[in-house]
Order: structure tokens, then C-alpha cells, then sequence
């Protein structure tokens, strides 16, 4: 399994994290996440799932004008479903993250 199939099952707890600490823009949320190590998500890899999370209902999006002038940008911020989901997922990797751990560390939890 490459890292970027990995990557795809928790791109989008890793996006609602970054959107939880204030509104965002696509591309702001590649540069932190290449900023924490995710350097294999490219700024298009992105949109789909902003997209499909908008969709749903976990984000929402405003266009805002640059005050230097440039292209809009599409902001994101989180809805109230969208701040569940958050907590959902850190629950989920805390759980996930613990057992695979444990299993590389060959320590059995029973």
C-alpha cells in the first residue's frame, strides 16, 4: 500500500483540523499541511474532498475579494456538522493510531 492510499483515509480529518483553527483557503491548506510533513498532497489533490465535504454539509464556502486586488478566494469554514465530524475522527485515530501502535510494538492489549 503506498503512503498516498494511506493518506486518503485521513485527508479529510487532517483538512476539518486545519479549517477548525480559522476560515482557509485551498492552497493556505496545503502549504500547512506540507508545513506538518504532508508534502505528498498537492493543492489539487484537495478540491475534490473540500468539495465532497461541502457537499455534506461539514464546511462551508465564501468567495472573497484580495484586498491587493488578485483572483477570489473561496474560504472554508466549519458548520456544526462539520466540528462532529472533527471530533468523530479524533476519536477514530485515537483508537486506530493506539492499536496499530501497539501491534508494531508487538504488545497485545489482552
Amino acid at each position: 500500500m503506498s503512503s498516498s492510499q494511506m493518506l486518503k483515509g485521513i485527508l479529510e480529518g487532517c483538512l476539518l483540523s486545519i479549517i477548525s483553527k480559522g476560515e482557509t483557503y485551498g492552497y493556505e491548506m496545503t502549504e500547512k499541511l506540507n508545513a506538518y510533513g504532508f508534502t505528498m498532497v498537492s493543492e489539487g489533490s484537495i478540491y475534490p474532498l473540500l468539495l465532497r465535504m461541502k457537499k455534506e454539509g461539514l464546511v462551508t464556502a465564501v468567495q472573497k475579494e484580495l484586498p491587493s486586488g488578485g483572483p477570489k478566494r473561496k474560504y472554508y469554514s466549519l458548520t456544526e456538522k462539520g466540528e462532529e465530524e472533527l471530533e468523530n475522527f479524533k476519536d477514530r485515530w485515537k483508537t486506530i493510531s493506539t492499536s496499530v501502535n501497539h501491534l508494531l510494538k508487538g504488545d497485545a492489549l489482552k
